[in-house]
């Protein structure tokens, strides 16, 4: 059920416009303080998620590592995304709060 709410979330932040997704587009709003968080795929390569952490360490943005590309993909009406950033805060702190309960339950 949660996983649902978490895909459901980064949906509508799609439809919104608030979302940045694919390497090169998470990397620049990250860069330039847009994103308020940033998800990576858990089956997304070492090197992506070393990358991406150490960036969103630097930025101070919260980063999460969930789902796989195909389900971060599909949830945003695309083929398949590796990561992608959050570009409304509230829209950030209602997945954070998801992903956070889904940790406590874990």
């Amino acid at each position: 059920m949660r996983q649902d709410k978490i895909l459901s979330l980064i949906g509508l932040a799609t439809k919104a416009g608030k979302t940045a997704s694919g390497e090169f587009l998470t990397e620049r709003e990250t860069k330039t303080r847009k994103a308020f968080l940033v998800i990576v795929a858990s089956d997304a390569s070492d090197n992506t998620k070393k990358k991406f952490r150490e960036m969103c360490k630097f930025y101070k943005v919260p980063i999460y590592f969930y789902g796989d590309k195909d389900t971060l993909g599909h949830a945003m009406g695309k083929e398949f995304r590796a990561s992608l950033a959050i570009l409304d805060e509230g829209f950030a702190k209602g997945i954070q709060k998801e992903l956070k309960t889904r940790e406590d339950i874990a």
